[in-house]
């Protein structure tokens, strides 16, 4: 494993290049509130050497990050806790730190090879093991930019309870597009705070705040696996058309001209008409069947007895599930958790349509009513997020494939990887990424208890859809 050594070369304090004057608080909502005892989100991307100096590009990025901040300005902020128990986001312009590091023992493929994860990874990131209740005292966001032998690596780490995985790559991309030379952002966020997520609920502390929820002792190994689309596909074939007796390889070279066939009046094969009749509500996305697989591998690999209830939790974006819709940049907290649960026997006995049938009826039933039935419960207990694999039976999916986190390019080049840090990792936290090379492929952190993991890396119905990160 590469040496995790990162020397911080210095630190200052960034602020926006103009004062905030629209925005002076915002209420933390009913969707952020829970994420105070959850820890820093810490987000990176390794990009290839810029082609100018060292000394040059920290000063574009501390330019950027400040004319950035002008369009967050509650990045720039700090937590406030009112008289009657609300707790605000002050936009004072107080500042964000920037670090820049060096590690210049590294190579990009030293630290990129490795089967897991490696460890240096943790040092390229601020905040380490901060909840986001220290909001009240630190500051809300981080950037730390470290030098490689060969490559540069930004990371961010900014306050959960302030963002979700959605503002977070928006502000992201918004300080590369500066950087890249844009004088004008392509959006710009939204700050309402008349939505059904501001509640008059107060969420009470303990005295000095809240506390992690999870042990982060563990022992545990990490890995990214890379899916593409072509075995993407496979699982969600396998997952929509479980009743099927035939060539499962053949149809699946059929299915991509069964489209084209039908508009042709030459569809009039039993598979053909499962695909096209099946409207988006009814058929099992790309993704439930990946996850229904992991689901599936990962319970198998834990060894459960038959009758142990598992859990597949899964953070979904409600801005389009609300009506009205919020706007899509709606900058805060706008998500919520959906839990499913099988026992092993079931899910292990049946085949994999019987997870991913289950984890499509829940997301799909996260509708409006949904939403505003978890708002009002939330209100009636008010309460922290829960992070963790309390029973040793659970699976927590975060971040999304959706994220445009490659689109973060600074001015020299797309990145090379997306990374996380050591944020809110336990046994059984999955992220989810888009592969590089897009066209639909994903990529999953996958963080196990050692033993697990290696069952998992067993389990040959799993890794057959596994191919190697180019």
């Amino acid at each position: 494993m590469p040496s995790s050594n990162t020397t911080i070369v210095s630190r200052c304090t960034i602020y926006p290049d103009q004062k905030s004057t629209t925005i002076e608080t915002l209420q933390l909502s009913v969707s952020d509130l829970p994420m105070l005892s959850c820890q820093y989100i810490q987000k990176g991307v390794l990009l290839p050497y810029p082609p100018y100096s060292i000394d040059d590009l920290i000063t574009f990025l501390k330019h950027s990050l400040s004319v950035a901040l002008s369009h967050f300005p509650a990045l720039a902020g700090r937590l406030q806790t009112d008289p009657s128990g609300h707790v605000h986001i002050v936009c004072n312009d107080a500042g964000v730190d920037f670090i820049q590091a060096k590690a210049r023992h590294l190579s990009i493929h030293t630290i990129l090879s490795p089967t897991d994860v490696p460890e240096c990874f943790k040092g390229f990131f601020a905040f380490d093991k901060t909840l986001s209740y220290s909001g009240h005292s630190k500051p809300l966001m981080a950037v730390q930019v470290t030098e490689l032998q060969d490559g540069i690596f930004i990371g961010c780490s900014v306050n959960h309870a302030v963002t979700d995985g959605t503002s977070f790559w928006h502000f992201f991309n918004t300080f590369a597009e500066i950087c890249k030379g844009s004088k004008k952002i392509s959006n710009s966020p939204d700050f309402s705070r008349n939505t059904l997520f501001n509640s008059p609920a107060v969420l009470k502390f303990p005295a000095g705040g809240p506390k992690v929820t999870f042990s982060g002792d563990e022992p545990l190994r990490e890995r990214v696996f890379h899916f593409r689309r072509e075995a993407i596909l496979k699982l969600k074939f396998r997952a929509n058309n479980s009743d099927l007796i035939c060539n499962s390889a053949e149809i699946f070279g059929k299915q991509r001209n069964d489209s084209w066939k039908a508009a042709n009046g030459e569809s009039n094969g039993k598979v053909a008409t499962l695909f096209l009749v099946k409207d988006k509500t009814a058929e099992i996305s790309s993704f439930q069947s990946l996850c229904a697989q992991l689901w599936r591998s990962v319970t198998r690999a834990r060894k459960l007895m038959p009758s142990n209830m598992t859990t597949f939790r899964m953070a979904v974006n409600c801005r389009h599930r609300l009506e009205p819709q919020l706007e899509p940049y709606y900058f805060g907290n706008a998500i919520q958790s959906i839990p499913t649960t099988a026992s092993a026997g079931e899910l292990l006995s049946k085949d994999l349509s019987f997870g991913a049938e289950l984890l499509h009826r829940n997301v799909v039933a996260h509708d409006d009513g949904t939403v505003r039935k978890g708002i009002s419960d939330w209100e009636k207990e008010p309460r922290l997020f829960p992070l963790g694999n309390f029973d040793g039976a659970s699976i927590t999916m975060g971040s999304s494939p959706r994220f445009p986190m490659y689109d973060n390019d600074f001015g020299w080049g797309r990145p090379l990887a997306v990374r996380s840090g050591r944020a809110n990792k336990f046994d059984g936290k999955i992220s989810a990424f888009p592969g590089r090379d897009g066209n639909g492929s994903v990529d999953l952190e996958v963080v196990l208890s050692p033993d697990t993991m290696t069952g998992l890396e067993n389990d040959d119905e799993f890794m057959q859809y596994v191919s190697e990160i180019v």
